[in-house]
């Protein structure tokens, strides 16, 4: 049987597909095994894996169940039918949804998935101020962001570690009220066993090795995918030189920045000094 091979990035349609795939085959399972599970027929299974044919919610939560995908395949699906969404991070947002490591760096803002509703929102509410986004867009992104917070609440959540700018605790999004309510939520996630939280202080002796926001995603398998994003655009990196570059460089900046302690009590300096 002929097997197409799948460009995750040559469209929204093989992207789903290629995720698709790759979590029935983690399986062990043919085409035909998941359609008996699902209900469906194997010719509809394979023109959905290679993006011959768009498909439903129904299908695609009746997939996550299949799967045990939890709602990994539905976040892609939601996100990439949206028009509000830089190219390339609803496949990122589905990626982080099975990732059992999330590494992070955020130069600007507090990582979206230790961010609060209303910090969320007021990000949101300024694109649409600005004109970048209406405010159907932002509302959809608000609520795609608490649909992949959802991976937080799991039995066995992923190990996120995440480092910031300390301009990032100093920024006041929203206004003090929304700003103070978020970095109590910040300091309570900090404490928790599975959040490593660092700030990279402005003392800082070398330049941060980043300037935008990155992401390093570790999955059960070891292997890891790399995200980051310009203004207009989301890229999923998958070269492996570059994404161990990217390791590297990370550690760095883990050594470099505040211990996970220091980084608390800075956390709660600013806080008590809004």
């Amino acid at each position: 049987m002929n097997r197409k091979e799948l460009d995750p990035t040559s469209s929204p349609r093989e992207s789903f597909g290629a995720l698709l795939r790759s979590s029935r085959e983690a399986l062990g399972w043919t085409q035909q095994k998941l359609a008996e599970v699902m209900g469906y027929s194997d010719s509809y299974i394979s023109a959905v894996e290679t993006g011959r044919k768009s498909t439903s919610r129904d299908f695609v939560r009746a997939a996550d169940k299949a799967l045990g995908t939890g709602h990994t395949l539905e976040i892609m699906w939601v996100g990439m039918r949206k028009k509000g969404f830089l190219e390339g991070f609803p496949e990122h947002a589905a990626q982080e949804a099975r990732a059992s490591e999330i590494r992070v760096y955020e130069p600007v803002l507090v990582p979206g998935l230790l961010q609060t509703k209303a910090y969320a929102s007021a990000i949101e509410a300024a694109a649409v101020d600005r004109g970048n986004s209406t405010p159907d867009q932002a509302d959809e992104r608000v609520r795609f962001l608490l649909a992949r917070q959802r991976l937080l609440k799991r039995a066995e959540p992923p190990v996120i570690h995440a480092v910031i700018d300390e301009g990032v605790l100093r920024r006041p999004v929203g206004g003090a009220a929304t700003m103070r309510a978020q970095l109590d939520h910040l300091a309570e996630m900090a404490s928790r066993p599975y959040v490593v939280f660092q700030v990279a202080p402005y003392s800082s002796a070398e330049p941060m090795p980043f300037r935008s926001v990155v992401t390093l995603l570790t999955f059960v398998d070891r292997s890891v995918v790399g995200y980051t994003e310009s203004a207009d655009q989301g890229y999923v990196v998958r070269e492996d030189k570059t994404v161990r570059e990217w390791e590297r460089a990370y550690d760095r900046l883990r050594v470099e920045a505040l211990t996970r302690a220091a980084s608390l009590a800075l956390i709660r300096k600013a806080r008590k000094e809004l």
